[in-house]
């Protein structure tokens, strides 16, 4: 069971999930409370990948449960859970430009041309990317992007964001100043957040350390 100690906010049951005969993630139990930024730490191929993707709906789970406020999600689709992702590449789309890109979950949302718009310059700002609306992604460099990519999921209010180690593809400067960035803005706009890093000096950044290893949480 979780040590949260209530039903607020994110709770995941003893979590497994399968590729065939290989069990990817086996009995996770974790918590994320309310405005809390969690860190899942571990190396590659120990599974913390892919347990986020579970959280977020992206991969099925073969037992156990993932729970928002007491709710179980088994049955809510990924657009429909309120999560914001961001992965390590960005994943921009190349065919709209930034402010497109920031504004496209309110488009799928149906929101307004001018909710739309006043909403992607508020989080271009908050990511420090003020007047970009119009740039073309292909100019941006790799810390731009990830800074739209940020301004993109926290665009349609997540109740959470999941990161998956998104500061990975940047050299050690810019990894440093931008996970500053981010976890001031998670704090700033009190979101909770699942954070997964194979680096130990970004997730020591974090409210909480988890550490995963053979797909298992440990000491």
């Amino acid at each position: 069971m979780s040590d949260s100690g209530t039903d607020k906010g994110l709770l995941v049951e003893q979590a497994i999930v399968r590729y065939g005969a290989a069990v990817a993630v086996a009995g996770v139990d974790l918590a994320v409370r309310p405005g809390e930024i969690v860190a899942l730490l571990g190396p590659s191929g120990c599974g913390k990948s892919t347990l986020l993707r579970a959280i977020a709906g992206l991969e099925p789970l073969a037992g156990g449960r993932v729970l928002w406020d007491g709710e179980d999600l088994a049955a809510v689709p990924v657009h429909k859970r309120s999560f914001g992702l961001m992965f390590q590449d960005g994943q921009l789309f190349p065919h709209l430009n930034v402010g497109g890109n920031v504004a496209y979950g309110l488009r799928m949302a149906g929101a307004g041309r001018s909710e739309r718009t006043a909403q992607a310059s508020h989080c271009l700002e908050l990511v420090g990317l003020a007047g970009y609306e119009h740039r073309d992604v292909a100019t941006l460099s790799g810390g731009q992007a990830q800074r739209v990519a940020l301004a993109r999921a926290l665009a349609a209010h997540p109740r959470l964001m999941l990161l998956d180690e998104p500061l990975s593809c940047l050299d050690a400067s810019l990894r440093e100043e931008l996970g500053a960035a981010v976890r001031s803005i998670l704090a700033t706009t009190a979101t909770p957040a699942l954070w997964v890093t194979h680096d130990p000096a970004e997730a020591a950044a974090a409210d909480r350390v988890l550490n995963l290893a053979e797909g298992r949480l440990v000491p």
